[in-house]
Protein backbone atom coordinates (compact mmCIF):
# COMPACT_ATOMS: atom_id res chain seq x y z
CA UNK A 1 0.00 0.00 0.00
CA UNK A 2 1.01 3.49 -0.76
CA UNK A 3 0.52 4.58 2.86
CA UNK A 4 2.68 1.82 3.66
CA UNK A 5 5.55 2.40 1.49
CA UNK A 6 5.26 5.95 2.50
CA UNK A 7 5.95 5.04 6.06
CA UNK A 8 8.51 2.86 5.15
CA UNK A 9 10.97 6.05 3.46
CA UNK A 10 10.20 7.87 6.50
CA UNK A 11 11.62 5.75 8.93
CA UNK A 12 14.53 5.28 6.25
CA UNK A 13 14.97 8.72 5.96
CA UNK A 14 14.65 9.33 9.94
CA UNK A 15 17.24 6.38 10.62
CA UNK A 16 19.93 8.27 8.56
CA UNK A 17 19.84 11.38 10.74
CA UNK A 18 23.18 10.17 12.82
CA UNK A 19 24.62 9.80 9.15
CA UNK A 20 26.74 13.23 9.09
CA UNK A 21 26.71 13.22 5.24
CA UNK A 22 23.21 13.88 5.29
CA UNK A 23 23.36 15.16 1.54
CA UNK A 24 25.14 12.01 0.51
CA UNK A 25 23.23 8.96 2.15
CA UNK A 26 20.05 11.11 0.97
CA UNK A 27 20.35 8.53 -2.21
CA UNK A 28 18.57 9.81 -5.49
CA UNK A 29 16.08 6.49 -5.24
CA UNK A 30 14.80 7.72 -1.59
CA UNK A 31 13.81 11.80 -2.61
CA UNK A 32 12.36 10.29 -5.90
CA UNK A 33 10.21 8.44 -3.83
CA UNK A 34 9.90 11.11 -1.26
CA UNK A 35 8.44 13.35 -4.23
CA UNK A 36 6.52 10.96 -5.90
CA UNK A 37 4.34 10.60 -2.76
CA UNK A 38 4.08 14.36 -2.56
CA UNK A 39 3.14 14.89 -5.99
CA UNK A 40 0.10 12.22 -5.94
CA UNK A 41 -1.24 13.75 -2.20
CA UNK A 42 -3.94 15.84 -2.78
CA UNK A 43 -3.30 18.06 -0.23
CA UNK A 44 0.11 18.81 -0.87
CA UNK A 45 -0.78 21.94 -3.41
CA UNK A 46 -2.52 23.39 0.12
CA UNK A 47 1.37 23.93 0.96
CA UNK A 48 2.69 24.98 -2.28
CA UNK A 49 4.21 21.91 -3.42
CA UNK A 50 4.51 21.84 -7.53
CA UNK A 51 6.23 19.85 -9.76
CA UNK A 52 8.77 22.61 -10.46
CA UNK A 53 9.73 22.99 -6.29
CA UNK A 54 9.16 19.24 -5.24
CA UNK A 55 12.82 18.93 -5.46
CA UNK A 56 13.74 21.64 -2.83
CA UNK A 57 10.38 20.59 -0.16
CA UNK A 58 12.04 17.27 -0.50
CA UNK A 59 15.16 18.50 0.48
CA UNK A 60 13.73 21.04 3.21
CA UNK A 61 11.82 18.49 4.88
CA UNK A 62 14.33 15.37 4.95
CA UNK A 63 16.67 17.78 6.72
CA UNK A 64 13.95 18.85 9.48
CA UNK A 65 12.53 15.44 10.01
CA UNK A 66 16.36 14.81 10.82
CA UNK A 67 16.40 17.61 13.11
CA UNK A 68 13.62 16.94 14.80
CA UNK A 69 13.62 13.28 14.71
CA UNK A 70 14.49 12.05 18.46
CA UNK A 71 12.77 14.58 20.47
CA UNK A 72 9.74 14.38 18.15
CA UNK A 73 9.82 10.38 18.32
CA UNK A 74 10.19 10.63 22.16
CA UNK A 75 7.10 13.09 22.01
CA UNK A 76 4.76 10.49 20.72
CA UNK A 77 5.79 7.65 22.78
CA UNK A 78 5.24 8.87 26.07
CA UNK A 79 2.21 10.77 24.68
CA UNK A 80 0.52 9.57 21.45
CA UNK A 81 1.24 6.02 21.05
CA UNK A 82 0.89 6.21 17.28
CA UNK A 83 4.20 6.50 16.25
CA UNK A 84 4.04 4.72 12.79
CA UNK A 85 1.12 7.03 11.59
CA UNK A 86 2.59 10.01 13.13
CA UNK A 87 5.99 9.94 10.93
CA UNK A 88 3.61 10.27 7.76
CA UNK A 89 1.20 12.91 9.45
CA UNK A 90 4.69 14.64 10.69
CA UNK A 91 5.86 14.61 6.81
CA UNK A 92 2.47 15.71 5.09
CA UNK A 93 1.20 18.22 7.65
CA UNK A 94 3.15 18.93 10.91
CA UNK A 95 6.28 19.79 8.81
CA UNK A 96 5.00 22.11 6.19
CA UNK A 97 2.37 23.91 8.87
CA UNK A 98 5.40 24.74 11.05
CA UNK A 99 7.43 26.11 7.72
CA UNK A 100 4.16 28.31 6.80
CA UNK A 101 4.12 29.78 10.14
CA UNK A 102 7.67 30.74 10.29
CA UNK A 103 7.43 32.50 6.61
CA UNK A 104 4.16 34.17 7.68
CA UNK A 105 6.44 35.37 10.93
CA UNK A 106 9.42 36.78 8.20
CA UNK A 107 6.75 38.63 6.52
CA UNK A 108 5.02 40.32 9.34
CA UNK A 109 8.74 41.21 11.13
CA UNK A 110 7.22 41.23 14.22
CA UNK A 111 5.49 38.47 16.45
CA UNK A 112 2.32 36.11 14.68
CA UNK A 113 -0.58 35.89 16.19
CA UNK A 114 -1.68 31.85 15.40
CA UNK A 115 -5.07 30.82 16.45
CA UNK A 116 -6.09 27.25 16.85
CA UNK A 117 -10.09 26.69 17.20
CA UNK A 118 -11.14 22.90 18.67
CA UNK A 119 -13.21 21.10 20.85
CA UNK A 120 -12.92 18.84 23.27
CA UNK A 121 -10.13 15.91 22.76
CA UNK A 122 -8.94 17.95 18.59
CA UNK A 123 -5.87 17.67 19.46
CA UNK A 124 -4.98 21.19 20.07
CA UNK A 125 -2.13 20.96 23.24
CA UNK A 126 -0.87 18.33 20.85
CA UNK A 127 -0.05 20.38 17.55
CA UNK A 128 0.77 23.37 19.76
CA UNK A 129 4.02 21.42 21.50
CA UNK A 130 4.96 19.74 18.17
CA UNK A 131 4.76 23.11 16.12
CA UNK A 132 7.08 24.50 19.08
CA UNK A 133 9.09 21.75 18.60
CA UNK A 134 9.41 21.87 14.77
CA UNK A 135 9.41 25.84 14.82
CA UNK A 136 12.55 25.83 17.26
CA UNK A 137 14.92 24.16 14.99
CA UNK A 138 13.31 26.44 12.13
CA UNK A 139 14.99 29.13 14.37
CA UNK A 140 11.95 30.80 16.09
CA UNK A 141 10.41 30.63 19.86
CA UNK A 142 6.76 29.61 20.07
CA UNK A 143 4.27 29.92 23.01
CA UNK A 144 1.22 28.68 23.58
CA UNK A 145 -1.72 30.60 25.30
CA UNK A 146 -5.01 28.71 25.92
CA UNK A 147 -8.34 30.55 26.15
CA UNK A 148 -8.33 28.52 29.49
CA UNK A 149 -5.82 30.89 31.30
CA UNK A 150 -8.06 33.31 30.37
CA UNK A 151 -10.61 32.92 33.28
CA UNK A 152 -11.75 35.14 35.76
CA UNK A 153 -10.51 34.19 39.24
CA UNK A 154 -12.31 31.84 41.64
CA UNK A 155 -13.87 35.05 43.67
CA UNK A 156 -14.77 36.66 40.43
CA UNK A 157 -17.08 33.78 38.88
CA UNK A 158 -18.55 32.83 42.06
CA UNK A 159 -20.22 36.22 42.38
CA UNK A 160 -20.51 35.59 38.74
CA UNK A 161 -22.24 32.30 39.55
CA UNK A 162 -24.15 34.03 42.48
CA UNK A 163 -25.54 36.65 39.76
CA UNK A 164 -26.63 33.99 37.28
CA UNK A 165 -26.49 30.51 38.20
CA UNK A 166 -26.90 28.94 34.95
CA UNK A 167 -23.48 30.11 34.41
CA UNK A 168 -22.85 26.86 36.80
CA UNK A 169 -18.98 26.04 35.01
CA UNK A 170 -16.40 27.67 33.95
CA UNK A 171 -15.59 27.42 30.07
CA UNK A 172 -18.76 30.13 28.01
CA UNK A 173 -18.54 33.56 27.28
CA UNK A 174 -18.42 35.46 29.90
CA UNK A 175 -16.38 33.23 32.23
CA UNK A 176 -12.95 34.62 30.76
CA UNK A 177 -11.14 38.70 31.68
CA UNK A 178 -10.85 39.53 27.85
CA UNK A 179 -9.17 42.58 29.09
CA UNK A 180 -6.40 40.50 30.32
CA UNK A 181 -6.10 38.25 27.61
CA UNK A 182 -6.30 41.75 24.93
CA UNK A 183 -3.27 43.20 26.93
CA UNK A 184 -1.24 39.86 26.84
CA UNK A 185 -1.66 39.48 23.00
CA UNK A 186 -1.31 43.46 22.20
CA UNK A 187 2.27 42.88 24.70
CA UNK A 188 3.34 39.77 23.10
CA UNK A 189 3.07 41.22 19.71
CA UNK A 190 5.01 44.89 19.86
CA UNK A 191 7.37 43.53 22.70
CA UNK A 192 11.06 43.94 21.93
CA UNK A 193 12.97 40.60 21.77
CA UNK A 194 14.67 41.40 24.95
CA UNK A 195 11.64 42.90 26.68
CA UNK A 196 9.65 40.04 29.57
CA UNK A 197 6.26 39.34 29.19
CA UNK A 198 3.76 37.62 31.39
CA UNK A 199 1.65 35.17 30.46
CA UNK A 200 -1.22 33.95 32.89
CA UNK A 201 -1.89 30.77 33.74
CA UNK A 202 -4.89 28.47 35.25
CA UNK A 203 -4.90 25.75 37.61
CA UNK A 204 -7.91 23.97 37.06
CA UNK A 205 -7.36 21.69 40.16
CA UNK A 206 -7.76 24.42 42.41
CA UNK A 207 -10.86 24.84 44.72
CA UNK A 208 -11.39 21.26 43.99
CA UNK A 209 -11.38 21.19 40.35
CA UNK A 210 -13.47 24.78 40.01
CA UNK A 211 -9.85 26.07 39.15
CA UNK A 212 -8.15 29.72 39.86
CA UNK A 213 -5.31 32.21 38.41
CA UNK A 214 -1.80 30.52 39.21
CA UNK A 215 1.75 31.94 38.86
CA UNK A 216 2.09 33.92 35.41
CA UNK A 217 5.11 32.46 32.93
CA UNK A 218 7.50 34.77 32.32
CA UNK A 219 8.65 34.82 28.28
CA UNK A 220 11.02 36.58 26.11
CA UNK A 221 12.05 36.31 22.35
CA UNK A 222 8.21 34.95 21.37
CA UNK A 223 8.16 34.63 17.53
CA UNK A 224 4.51 32.91 17.55
CA UNK A 225 2.02 32.91 19.61
CA UNK A 226 -0.11 29.86 19.45
CA UNK A 227 -3.23 31.30 21.12
CA UNK A 228 -5.89 28.12 21.48
CA UNK A 229 -9.37 27.38 22.73
CA UNK A 230 -12.96 25.96 22.31
CA UNK A 231 -14.64 28.81 20.73
CA UNK A 232 -11.27 30.87 19.43
CA UNK A 233 -12.44 33.41 16.44
CA UNK A 234 -15.92 32.24 16.83
CA UNK A 235 -18.62 34.92 15.47
CA UNK A 236 -21.70 35.70 17.29
CA UNK A 237 -24.98 34.57 14.88
CA UNK A 238 -28.28 35.72 13.68
CA UNK A 239 -30.45 34.93 17.02
CA UNK A 240 -32.97 33.70 14.92
CA UNK A 241 -31.30 30.66 14.43
CA UNK A 242 -32.00 29.23 17.96
CA UNK A 243 -35.49 29.14 16.60
CA UNK A 244 -34.58 25.84 15.11
CA UNK A 245 -31.43 24.78 16.86
CA UNK A 246 -30.66 21.63 17.34
CA UNK A 247 -30.88 19.13 20.62
CA UNK A 248 -29.89 20.03 23.49
CA UNK A 249 -31.21 23.69 22.97
CA UNK A 250 -35.11 22.22 22.94
CA UNK A 251 -36.72 24.37 25.60
CA UNK A 252 -37.81 28.24 25.55
CA UNK A 253 -35.49 28.68 28.70
CA UNK A 254 -32.52 27.13 26.77
CA UNK A 255 -32.84 29.10 23.61
CA UNK A 256 -32.80 32.15 25.78
CA UNK A 257 -29.09 30.88 27.37
CA UNK A 258 -28.34 30.04 24.11
CA UNK A 259 -29.29 34.00 23.19
CA UNK A 260 -27.59 35.25 26.24
CA UNK A 261 -24.40 33.75 25.30
CA UNK A 262 -23.87 34.58 21.74
CA UNK A 263 -24.52 38.37 22.75
CA UNK A 264 -21.68 38.19 25.14
CA UNK A 265 -19.78 37.07 22.13
CA UNK A 266 -19.58 40.22 20.71
CA UNK A 267 -17.33 41.00 23.51
CA UNK A 268 -14.70 38.64 22.84
CA UNK A 269 -14.49 40.19 19.10
CA UNK A 270 -11.58 42.58 19.68
CA UNK A 271 -9.52 39.99 21.22
CA UNK A 272 -10.30 38.16 17.77
CA UNK A 273 -8.83 40.71 15.81
CA UNK A 274 -5.36 40.21 17.69
CA UNK A 275 -5.41 37.27 15.19
CA UNK A 276 -3.07 37.07 12.70
CA UNK A 277 -5.13 33.78 11.21
CA UNK A 278 -7.10 30.94 12.23
CA UNK A 279 -6.61 26.98 11.84
CA UNK A 280 -9.66 25.11 12.60
CA UNK A 281 -9.44 21.31 14.06
CA UNK A 282 -13.05 20.22 12.87
CA UNK A 283 -14.00 16.64 14.40
CA UNK A 284 -15.66 14.37 12.09
CA UNK A 285 -18.88 14.29 14.30
CA UNK A 286 -19.58 17.35 17.02
CA UNK A 287 -20.80 14.79 19.06
CA UNK A 288 -17.27 12.79 19.53
CA UNK A 289 -16.38 15.21 22.11
CA UNK A 290 -18.45 13.55 25.03
CA UNK A 291 -16.84 10.09 23.55
CA UNK A 292 -13.15 11.55 24.16
CA UNK A 293 -14.23 13.23 26.92
CA UNK A 294 -15.58 9.99 28.56
CA UNK A 295 -11.74 8.21 27.71
CA UNK A 296 -10.18 11.02 28.89
CA UNK A 297 -11.90 10.65 32.42
CA UNK A 298 -11.45 6.59 32.50
CA UNK A 299 -7.78 6.84 31.79
CA UNK A 300 -8.04 10.09 34.77
CA UNK A 301 -9.57 7.32 37.38
CA UNK A 302 -7.57 4.50 36.19
CA UNK A 303 -4.54 6.28 37.70
CA UNK A 304 -6.37 6.91 41.28
CA UNK A 305 -7.74 10.53 40.77
CA UNK A 306 -11.21 11.15 40.64
CA UNK A 307 -12.90 11.77 37.47
CA UNK A 308 -16.65 12.01 36.66
CA UNK A 309 -19.24 9.67 35.65
CA UNK A 310 -20.41 8.96 32.62
CA UNK A 311 -23.80 10.86 33.05
CA UNK A 312 -22.23 14.12 34.51
CA UNK A 313 -20.56 14.11 31.46
CA UNK A 314 -23.19 13.97 29.29
CA UNK A 315 -24.15 17.06 31.81
CA UNK A 316 -21.21 18.43 31.50
CA UNK A 317 -20.66 18.09 27.53
CA UNK A 318 -24.21 19.40 26.90
CA UNK A 319 -23.65 22.61 29.10
CA UNK A 320 -21.32 23.57 26.33
CA UNK A 321 -23.48 22.49 23.74
CA UNK A 322 -26.32 24.81 25.12
CA UNK A 323 -24.35 27.87 25.08
CA UNK A 324 -22.48 27.34 21.72
CA UNK A 325 -23.75 24.71 19.57
CA UNK A 326 -20.88 23.26 17.30
CA UNK A 327 -23.61 23.19 14.32
CA UNK A 328 -24.04 26.86 14.52
CA UNK A 329 -21.03 27.96 15.73
CA UNK A 330 -18.16 25.95 14.32
CA UNK A 331 -19.98 24.32 11.34
CA UNK A 332 -20.12 27.31 9.12
CA UNK A 333 -16.39 28.59 9.60
CA UNK A 334 -15.26 25.28 7.32
CA UNK A 335 -16.08 27.36 4.61
CA UNK A 336 -15.67 30.77 5.81
CA UNK A 337 -12.50 32.19 4.00
CA UNK A 338 -12.55 35.64 6.03
CA UNK A 339 -12.84 33.90 9.08
CA UNK A 340 -10.49 30.85 8.72
CA UNK A 341 -7.29 29.94 7.13
CA UNK A 342 -6.63 25.91 7.59
CA UNK A 343 -9.05 23.34 8.23
CA UNK A 344 -7.98 20.42 10.04
CA UNK A 345 -10.39 17.41 10.13
CA UNK A 346 -9.90 14.95 13.02
CA UNK A 347 -11.42 11.44 12.60
CA UNK A 348 -12.58 9.45 15.44
CA UNK A 349 -9.38 7.68 16.34
CA UNK A 350 -8.30 11.42 17.23
CA UNK A 351 -5.82 11.56 14.03
CA UNK A 352 -5.53 14.14 11.18
CA UNK A 353 -7.80 13.48 8.25
CA UNK A 354 -9.35 15.93 5.59
CA UNK A 355 -6.93 19.14 4.99
CA UNK A 356 -7.91 22.17 3.34
CA UNK A 357 -8.42 25.79 2.88
CA UNK A 358 -11.89 27.49 3.22
CA UNK A 359 -13.08 28.33 -0.50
Amino acid sequence: MAHTKLVDVLKLLAAKRSTPQLATDLTTDLEIQLETFLLADEQSNIFGVTASNVKSVVQQRSHLLQQIYPEFDCFCRNNLGWQTYSLETLWNLWLPLATDLAEKRRQLERPLIQGILGGQGTGKTTLATILTLILKHLGYQACSLSLDDLYKTYADRLHLQQADPRLRWRGPPGTHDIQLGLTTLQQLRSAERCQPVQLPRFDKSAWDGAGDRTQPETVTGVDIVLFEGWFVGVQPIDPIQFETAPPPIVSPGDRAFAREINQRLHDYLPLWEQLDSLILLYPADYRLSQQWRQQAEQKMKATGRPGMSDAEIEQFVSYFWRSLHPDLFVAPLRHNLDRVDLVIEINPDHLPGAVYRPG
